[in-house]
């Protein structure tokens, strides 16, 4: 914890805060001198950056390798229009600094590899994956528990969305313990597919924020044994126990996973990504790939 005190203008800023008698002045310089890591600067993202920024947690990380799309806006409320194009982390820095320009801000604007994404997420207080795919959220999980960083992880496709915390702890269960395995692109479907209530997406992005202030913190009740399941459209939310798979690949006690696996995105049915992140059809027998859409000079996704 950071041995410095709290101005006058801490004490203003973050009164509400401290207010609270699980937070107080001893919480607060707790935040203060706390990290966390945001993978995915969409619409999960933007709700969680800026209430970790509000609340005070001193060293914010930010990564994305997108840019800014105007179909992003709906949801993804740290960039406005005069953003599109712009990458990603570029506008979320500037969105946070502009909450709290007290935060220390660094963006890694790059798509995390299973190669990158330990060292990555190395020594980080916690980690948000604030993902929109199934590759990134395993590689991420998986560089969490191999490096003991707790982790808040949230999805949300349509009206519905969920929400767990894995604390990598000998007898927790990991995410693996859930989802074995990124599920197969016919039964998953991503926004730009099904569509997604931006509004659902800022639920669930706020309370990956205050679960991941509730770990900093040491205080409360998370979901690290639960799942949060949310219906925007029903009005319902459930919370589900979640157990550890004794024969689990990653966290079991015959575990066969010590380092990070890689799996290839799709970003559409019966399609694979290429090198340059768009989505071209797989590869029939006799047939040649068709080249991406940036190969053919136009833009893509």
């Amino acid at each position: 914890m950071s041995g410095r005190g709290l101005t006058d203008e801490d004490l203003e800023r973050y009164s509400r805060n401290i207010l609270l008698p699980q937070v107080g002045v001893a919480g607060q310089k707790k935040l203060l001198a706390s990290s966390a890591l945001v993978v995915g600067a969409g619409g999960l993202g933007s709700a969680a950056l800026s209430y970790l920024a509000a609340a005070g947690v001193g060293r914010i990380g930010i990564a994305d390798g997108d840019r800014v799309e105007l179909s992003n806006l709906n949801r993804q409320v740290l960039h406005g229009a005069a953003d599109v194009g712009r990458p990603k982390v570029e506008s979320a820095r500037e969105a946070v600094l502009a909450i709290n320009p007290a935060c220390r801000v660094e963006v890694i604007g790059r798509r995390l590899t299973g190669e990158t994404v330990r060292r990555t997420v190395r020594g980080w207080d916690v980690v948000l994956d604030a993902a929109d795919n199934f590759p990134t959220r395993f590689i991420v999980s998986d560089a969490c528990w191999l490096e003991e960083v707790p982790l808040v992880s949230a999805g949300v496709v349509g009206f519905q969305g969920q929400l767990l915390t894995v604390l990598p702890k000998a007898d927790n269960p990991c995410y693996r313990c859930l989802i074995p395995e990124p599920p197969t692109d016919q039964f998953t479907a991503t926004c730009a597919q099904a569509g997604v209530l931006g509004a659902a997406v800022g639920v669930l992005g706020s309370l990956q924020a205050v679960e991941a202030i509730k770990v900093l913190l040491g205080i409360g009740h998370g979901f690290e044994r639960r799942l949060f399941v949310y219906n925007a459209l029903e009005g319902k939310a459930q919370v589900l126990q979640r157990v550890k798979d004794p024969a689990c690949a990653l966290c079991g006690p015959k575990a066969t996973i010590t380092d990070v696996l890689e799996y290839r995105a799709t970003c559409c049915p019966g399609g694979v990504c290429g090198p340059d992140g768009c989505c071209v059809p797989a590869e029939e027998p006799g047939k040649k790939r068709r080249k991406s859409a940036r190969q053919r000079g136009r833009k893509g996704r």
